[in-house]
């Protein structure tokens, strides 16, 4: 069974399970429409995000019956974001790529986190989990994930136009990836 190795350090930050108290600070950014206006769902109530930090405590674990993720980003105690590792959600469970996605508080913004974090997952999903491609699906007008995408190496394979319902209009979704020999590549340089 893969297993991500938590928590996942960097040099500001720990990516770890979500636990009970993780709740004020989640939804202090998951309540804010701007900040989930790329994403799946509305803002988030108290409510809601009590069951999102209960449900996504995971201990790591990553295969078909769970096939996704989600860790808390923690930046000197406060969690100011979430990142996801999804099982090859293209194309079935298989083991051999991941998606993965992105969450911050706007007052973190600009600050390089989500590049760490999201740096952090690759590196999990290549070497812990051992997987082949790793991919992002992001709204081209979310610049900021598409910058974010471009800074971690990946490549955008794809643009499919107005290829999405999603919050009461047609949106396109640009593919990005990168597969584990280009990854690997770019660690050595």
């Amino acid at each position: 069974m893969p297993r991500v190795r938590l928590p996942l350090a960097t040099d500001r930050l720990v990516l770890r399970s979500f636990r009970p108290g993780d709740e004020a600070d989640v939804f202090a950014y998951r309540s804010v429409a701007e900040v989930v206006r790329f994403i799946p769902g509305g803002p988030r109530t108290e409510e809601e995000v009590a069951d999102l930090v209960a449900e996504r405590a995971s201990g790591g674990r990553v295969d078909a019956d769970r096939p996704a993720l989600t860790l808390a980003v923690e930046l000197d105690g406060r969690v100011v974001g979430d990142v996801l590792i999804h099982l090859d959600g293209l194309n079935g469970a298989d083991g051999r790529q991941v998606e993965i996605g992105w969450v911050f508080a706007p007052d973190v913004a600009g600050n390089g986190y989500a590049t760490e974090a999201a740096g952090a997952l690759l590196r999990a999903s290549f070497e812990d989990l051992g997987v082949h491609r790793v991919w992002a699906r992001v709204e081209p007008r979310n610049e900021a994930s598409v910058r974010l995408c471009e800074r971690l190496g990946m490549r955008r394979e794809g643009l499919f136009e107005q290829a999405s319902w999603f919050k009461g209009e047609w949106t396109d979704l640009a593919y990005y990836g990168i597969r584990a020999d280009e990854w690997r590549a770019a660690q050595e340089r």
